[in-house]
């Protein structure tokens, strides 16, 4: 709540304001989100806006830790509400920039839903703004872990638009956004500035580590699928008697082979290695290395592998992850092959 006097004297009288105190934050955040994501899907120059949202946050959330403690000491809360509410519009800003990205790339059935969870979350909770102040507003630690949490989600996704591998991008987003706690660790000026870096520098490390050990989590985004699908064979780059959702045993007999088609779309001056991994039934039959996918074609980069190693029993349910060469997945591929003659 605002307690300028003139402005409490001015709300006590109009209600229109009153509501503009409760809600104008949140209609001008949607407001502005909702543009950053008309910026993000008309396919323009998006690089930039996000790098000058992460430079804008980064500068305000170390100005607004750096000062905070002398402008409460005189009595400044006005300007300290005006930079939590400049950080609060730049966060969901981020989160609407990048969410359509994890959306594309997400596999709802494999673990690495379970990032797009809290970026939805950073938009919905910093698009209220009762919300925001009720959860975020009274944790400090919260706020430091939102800011670390958008930075990371921002990289991760920028870095392999200038042609980063995803898995290079994934560890450099991890330890930029460590580092950018630096002014966190100063605690208010306690501590030297290098004293603060070498610390987050520590973290940054072990945010690394983790990072990789958990990149199965994160969807390689902005790579995504943009066609998938079964078919007798390939032919001119294009699949041959695309399966529709199921196929008799006999007839994959018959045809000695089956085919999985991908087009995968990626950033221009994108160069990434990509893998099939078949597996029936949930058990793993082929792993098979493909061309590596290079960005910047509208239709997606198409490519595919063949399995003509097919003993019976075919029956059974197939799924085909397109992995990148460490391991994230950028999608799947689902199809069955039916009882037939073959498999009796």
């Amino acid at each position: 709540m605002i307690e300028w006097a003139p402005w409490v004297r001015l709300a006590s009288r109009y209600a229109f304001l009153r509501w503009l105190e409760r809600w104008g934050v949140s209609v001008a955040s949607v407001a502005l989100g909702c543009l950053a994501l008309f910026v993000f899907r008309r396919g323009l120059p998006h690089v930039g806006w996000i790098v000058g949202y992460l430079l804008l946050l980064c500068l305000s959330f170390a100005a607004l830790v750096e000062l905070r403690a002398s402008l409460e000491e005189r009595g400044r809360h006005l300007i300290v509400g005006a930079g939590e509410y400049a950080i609060q519009t730049l966060y969901h800003g981020l989160s609407l920039f990048v969410l359509p990205g994890y959306y594309a790339t997400v596999t709802l059935d494999s673990m690495n839903v379970v990032f797009l969870a809290p970026v939805a979350a950073t938009a919905i909770v910093t698009a209220v703004d009762p919300w925001y102040l009720r959860v975020v507003s009274p944790r400090p630690w919260l706020g430091h872990a939102l800011f670390a949490f958008s930075i990371f989600a921002a990289l991760n996704v920028a870095l392999p638009l200038v042609g980063i591998r995803p898995i290079l991008a994934l560890e450099g987003a991890a330890v930029l956004a460590v580092l950018a706690l630096t002014p966190v660790f100063r605690r208010h000026g306690a501590i030297a500035w290098r004293g603060a870096l070498a610390r987050a520098a520590a973290l940054a490390c072990l945010a690394a580590l983790i990072a990789w050990f958990a990149r199965g989590m994160v969807p390689p985004a902005p790579i995504f699928l943009v066609r998938a699908v079964a078919a007798r064979g390939v032919q001119d780059h294009e699949p041959v008697d695309v399966i529709e959702g199921s196929v008799p045993a006999a007839t994959v007999a018959q045809w000695g082979q089956i085919a999985a088609y991908t087009a995968i779309s990626a950033p221009g001056g994108l160069r990434q290695e990509i893998l099939h991994v078949w597996r029936k039934n949930g058990a793993v039959i082929a792993r098979i290395s493909l061309s590596p996918v290079q960005g910047g074609r509208a239709q997606g980069f198409r490519t595919w592998s063949l399995r003509r190693d097919l003993r019976p029993p075919l029956a059974g349910r197939y799924t085909v992850d397109v992995v990148t060469a460490s391991s994230q997945l950028v999608g799947r591929l689902r199809f069955r092959i039916k009882q037939g003659m073959i498999d009796r």
